[in-house]
């Protein structure tokens, strides 16, 4: 992909290759780029390489780069902002109305052999801490910056609405920041398996039906032994489980919008205004990549019963995980080794 690799090297860039790259067609991005050739506002217009969670070695380094070396293994944070906008400049660098992101169109994405990336968004990856670990940085940044928004913490009991890729790491990543009690709820038996697994303390099978959300609000809050639910965290962005989320969540609690499932959606706002229960949303996430690799290093948070595939990069092995990535059923995290 010769847009993604050359030989000419900026002073702050760094060349990677072997790079771990992850898709994740349970959540909307790539399925979105891959079946619709569009995301909200952002539209394929020609031929686009996709991957956007990835890890790699680093081949070559610019002669401005003083912190990483040849041979370093990094986990790369996909978004380049101008670092020159108010939103830059005032720290929240995601918000960046310019920013160039993997696989946003038109940014090609990481799945390729060798990648030139900025080396200020390249992170070291400690000796305990594998490249397949650090690729999973990625998705793991989204629950981390939702725990953040949300202000989840050692006193604050919290729901997730969806136990796909993102639901379970915003499970591992509100266990890490001290979260005493988590449930999550999802219409997939199987998903809420998972979940269990990975130690939620109640995991609900519930339904796409609006008219069942009191009810299901209830068995909840049984599930967790009548707690109170100080945080809700949508993950799965459709008008069910946002109303489901506003009505859980207890007055002067929080509610953070994760997930993309609707552009529009309907959802009783008043009922949960004159309980002040805040809304709040995410975009991607912003100095995310050091805690996450501390996470990933100190065993707050195991990422590795999320990758369920692996592939080389063969014409063959790449058709294979396409297909398996589309089917969904047990596929979580599917990912190449390049």
């Amino acid at each position: 992909m010769p847009c993604l690799s050359h030989r000419s090297m900026m002073l702050s860039t760094i060349s990677v290759r072997a790079l771990n790259c992850y898709l994740e067609f349970a959540e909307r991005t790539e399925q979105n780029y891959q079946q619709e050739m569009r995301i909200a506002h952002f539209v394929v217009k020609e031929p686009m390489v996709i991957g956007h969670e990835c890890a790699g070695v680093i081949e070559e380094v610019g002669s401005g780069v003083t912190h990483l070396a040849a041979g370093d293994r990094v986990a790369l944070e996909p978004g380049i902002s101008c670092w020159r906008c108010r939103h830059c400049k005032g720290g929240r660098y995601n918000l960046c109305a310019d920013m160039k992101f993997f696989a946003t169109p038109p940014m090609h994405g990481s799945l390729a052999n060798q990648i030139v990336h900025p080396a200020d968004l390249c992170f070291k990856l400690p000796d305990g801490v594998s490249l397949e670990e650090g690729a999973m940085c990625e998705p793991l940044s989204v629950g981390v910056h939702a725990c953040r928004r949300a202000g989840v913490g050692p006193e604050t009991a919290v729901l997730i609405m969806g136990a796909g890729p993102i639901g379970l790491v915003s499970l591992l990543a509100a266990r890490a920041f001290g979260a005493p009690r988590v449930a999550i709820v999802d219409v997939d038996e199987h998903r809420l398996a998972v979940a269990r697994s990975m130690g939620a303390d109640a995991a609900v099978r519930i339904s796409a039906r609006p008219e069942d959300a009191a009810e299901e609000v209830a068995r909840v809050q049984a599930a967790l032994g009548g707690a109170e639910i100080d945080v809700s965290l949508d993950c799965a962005g459709f008008s069910k489980t946002l109303a489901t989320a506003l009505e859980a969540t207890r007055p002067g609690g929080r509610v953070c919008l994760v997930g993309m499932g609707h552009n529009e959606m309907t959802v009783p706002l008043t009922s949960a205004a004159i309980r002040e229960v805040d809304v709040v949303g995410i975009f991607r996430y912003k100095d995310t990549w050091p805690l996450c690799i501390e996470f990933l290093r100190s065993g707050k948070v195991d990422v590795k019963p999320l990758i369920t595939h692996r592939f080389g990069f063969s014409q063959r092995e790449v058709e294979e995980a396409f297909e398996v990535s589309a089917r969904g059923r047990d596929a979580i995290k599917v990912m190449f080794n390049l």
